[in-house]
């Protein structure tokens, strides 16, 4: 007779196994904004979102046939075309085109509106049902970064906010939809189909948006394409969705919540932006509301 004990630690093994996934591919996002702030700044915008997708997808696609993964089958192909378009387009271009108007130190803070949207499409998409005082901790958590963006003066860039903000919800869409997936499909198998459904129109798009010569392209330009290509693309998403999958998509979401303290570090180290103290209080504010959350979180 199997022993009890060990029916109820599995769980728990599981559930900090998520967390440990999800914190890597937090870590791993974390290096997206400055990345992008880096390469936009010689980068089209658009010819940046379509050459990660595409250089992602075909790595992606070598994964795929190396391992000889079965093809998705047709009520799969609808959640992953959502994920297409949620984080492989969506998201990449939205934020391009916002860091075109803001900071990527100012950018970073959207992201903490992350979590909530992930929570509310799990709850919508995943069935998930996080216990109110969860519910609690993941508003705050928003509140205290939205909070911080206001007292900035959002009206300072409108363009740059309101991108950020649509950026968020094709997130949350796309983290929910494909975590949904990965149970049934795999976490890095969900991410390299789309990746690979999205991959005929991004490389037509490369061709066409491609600059007419890449002489004057830095090498730090060059380098923040390959970290958004590689990492943030595709090697983000397989920690990302395994976590999401196997601790919660509301709960393990949470995690989001500590993406703007190495964002905000990232950008302070490497781009020498200025990080004020004030960011740097709401960022520990935001951890006491993950750990609150995660208590909370079934």
């Amino acid at each position: 007779m199997e022993d009890v004990s060990n029916l109820h630690s599995q769980p728990r093994e599981k559930a900090t196994s998520g967390w440990i996934n999800g914190l890597i591919g937090v870590l791993i996002f974390s290096g997206s904004l400055p990345a992008t702030r880096v390469a936009v700044m010689e980068f089209d915008p658009v010819f940046l979102t379509v050459a990660r997708a595409s250089i992602a997808g075909v790595l992606a696609l070598c994964l795929l046939v190396l391992f000889k993964e079965k093809r998705p089958t047709r009520h799969q192909l609808l959640p992953l075309i959502i994920v297409a378009m949620g984080v492989v387009v969506g998201f990449p271009l939205l934020t391009a085109l916002a860091l075109q108007y803001v900071t990527s130190a100012h950018s970073i803070v959207f992201i903490g509106l992350l979590p909530l949207a992930t929570a509310v499409f799990g709850v919508v998409r995943g069935g998930e049902r996080p216990r109110p005082a969860f519910w609690l901790f993941s508003v705050l958590g928003s509140l205290l970064v939205s909070g911080y963006a206001v007292s900035q003066g959002l009206t300072a860039s409108p363009q740059g906010d309101m991108l950020m903000l649509l950026a968020v919800l094709a997130c949350g869409l796309g983290y929910a939809e494909g975590a949904k997936l990965s149970r049934t499909l795999g976490g890095w198998q969900v991410i390299s189909w789309a990746l690979v459904l999205a991959l005929p129109v991004m490389a037509l798009l490369s061709a066409w948006r491609a600059p007419v010569s890449f002489a004057g392209i830095s090498t730090p330009a060059w380098f923040s394409l390959g970290y958004v290509s590689l990492f943030s693309m595709l090697i983000g998403f397989v920690f990302w969705y395994r976590g999401l999958a196997q601790g919660g998509i509301a709960a393990v979401g949470q995690l989001q919540l500590l993406q703007p303290f190495f964002g905000l570090a990232l950008a302070a180290g490497l781009l020498h932006e200025q990080v004020s103290l004030g960011m740097l209080a709401v960022t520990v504010a935001v951890i006491l509301c993950v750990a609150g959350a995660r208590k909370f979180s079934k």
